[in-house]
This record gives C-alpha cells, structure tokens and sequence, in this order.
C-alpha cells in the first residue's frame, strides 16, 4: 500500500499531502511536504516510525518552523508536526509541558503562576519540543537551567525518559538526542514575586520589540554567537547590514537576523547565508556557524 494513503487512512484530516511548507514556517518560504502529518499520542508517533521504517522514507519531526529554512524543491517522506500536542500541567514549583506548546506560552503561565527561572526567554518563537533540542535561550537563561527530564521516543517507537544530568549540554546544543523524538518536559522553577516576574517578562518582551525586526518574517538568529563576540557585531563590522539577496535581506534593524522583505525564495535566504559566512571570514577571520537548519537539498 501506498505510504501516503496508510497515512491518510490512519490519521484523517490530520493528514495533509502535497502541503506547501511555507504556511508552516516562520521565514514563509518553502516548496511543498508529500506528507505532513499532526501526531498526538505514543501510538501515533509509533505508527509513524514504523510506517518510516519499513519504507526507509525521509522523516523530520516540525515544531513551529522557527529555525528551519525548507527548500523550495520540497520535502520527501514524512515530516510530522506537534502542534497537536499542547498539554501543560503545575504541581507546586513543577510545571510539564508537551513538546508542541508554544514555549512563550509556557513561560506566560509560569509566570501567572509566580514562577520564576524561564521569564528571560519570554518571546522565543519556537515550541517546547524544538527549545529542548536546541537548548534555545536568550538574555542569560537557557532551556537546560530549569529543565529537569523530558520523555522522548527513539525511532523504533520505544518512549523512555531522559535526566537533564544524563547528558552533556551547552551553548545552543545538545548532544546524543539528535534521533529523538521529545514528546513532553519538565521543568522545576521557584517561587517569586509575582509582580516583579510580570514585569521582568512585559520587559524582555518589549526589548524584542525594540530590537528586533518582529515586523517581518524570519526564523530569528541566523547564526550561533561565537565565542567572545556576537555575530551581528562581527555582520555590522563587516558592513553588512541591510545587504540582500533577491528577497531576503540582513535586517537593517538588528544585523543578526535575515528577515522575507520580498516574497523571498528559500534559496534566496540560503545565498544570502552563504555570502554573509564569506564576507565576515574574509573581513574578520571568524567562520560563522550557522543556528538556523537546513530541511532539503539547496
């Protein structure tokens, strides 16, 4: 049988073929998915791997498209997405979250709560699932400070759970969960000042505003920070800011971030990528290692 139509049969309407990526990216570009599907529970994403398996078919787990650039030529196999699962729970200081909740939304509840350790990353784009993956932070704080364990499942559908001390973990990486599918994690935080966390977060909120180019679509900080400096710093010095590529330009706002200011071609975002590393190691001798990922062939 068809793998297309095992899907459809089993998942219905949470099934979409032949779906353009670019609805489901922040940067909105991106050719068309042959499968993209909305797992919710174990058996699901266990149905999935199995289907993958026995078909040695293409598979990517999506969470917001807040760090993918897809290709314009599209995705092959099965790409599933977990903004199905959204479920979130607190029990004293111990808030769980599944890996398709907004991470902002989780940190606005924690701090409705009066829960402090997450309130810095306030307006991060992308899902719980995705920030654990990537150890997503801003302002100082990271995903790993509060984290405690997370669930996942291994590509032969077996769920387990991972300590937070079982792994090695830094700056934007975590190591030996490449092939792993977070389904949930937990996070233990603090009691505080209720007032003061509304107003730490309303703070880092309106900084993102200031600084950032929030008007326009783009997948956030295009390159890591290398050690002892910034990347925008080292794009800036370069004289970089505002160059463009067909319909992707460095923001003239905050040079970090590539941002669609003219129904921009994924590959217009991925020439521009690849001019920025060029210029910046010719003018300044610094290699920039790209945060963002690249889905398809380019």
């Amino acid at each position: 049988m068809d793998f297309k139509k095992e899907l459809k049969d089993f998942f219905g309407d949470n099934c979409l073929l032949d779906e353009p990526m670019h609805t489901h990216t922040t940067y909105k570009t991106g050719g068309m998915a042959e499968a993209l599907v909305y797992p919710k529970t174990v058996e699901d994403w266990s149905f999935i791997l199995k289907l993958a398996n026995v078909n040695d078919l293409p598979f990517r787990v999506l969470g917001f498209g807040s760090n993918v650039i897809v290709s314009d030529r599209g995705l092959k196999g099965i790409t599933a997405s977990t903004k199905r699962m959204t479920e979130v729970t607190i029990t004293d200081t111990a808030l769980k979250a599944e890996a398709g909740l907004a991470l902002d939304k989780a940190i606005e509840i924690a701090v409705d709560s009066g829960l402090a350790g997450m309130e810095k990353m306030s307006g991060i784009p992308g899902s719980i699932g995705g920030a654990v993956k990537m150890n997503a932070g801003a302002f100082g704080q990271e995903t790993f400070d509060k984290l405690d364990y997370f669930e996942i499942i291994n590509r032969e559908g077996r769920p387990s759970i991972i300590q937070k001390e079982d792994l090695q973990y830094g700056y934007r990486c975590v190591a030996g969960i490449e092939d792993f599918i977070v389904i949930s994690a937990a996070f233990e935080l603090k009691k505080d000042n209720f007032k003061q966390l509304i107003e730490s977060r309303n703070l880092i909120l309106s900084k993102r505003a200031l600084n950032q180019p929030l008007d326009l679509p783009s997948a956030g900080s295009v390159f890591k920070r290398p050690a002892g400096d910034y990347a925008s710093r080292l794009i800036d010095e370069a004289g970089l800011r505002g160059l463009s590529i067909g319909g992707a330009k460095v923001s003239e706002k905050h040079a970090g971030f590539i941002v669609n200011f003219n129904a921009a071609s994924s590959q217009d975002i991925k020439n521009l990528i690849d001019e920025v590393q060029r210029i910046v190691k010719e003018k300044t001798g610094v290699k920039l290692e790209l945060e963002q990922i690249l889905w398809g062939d380019f």
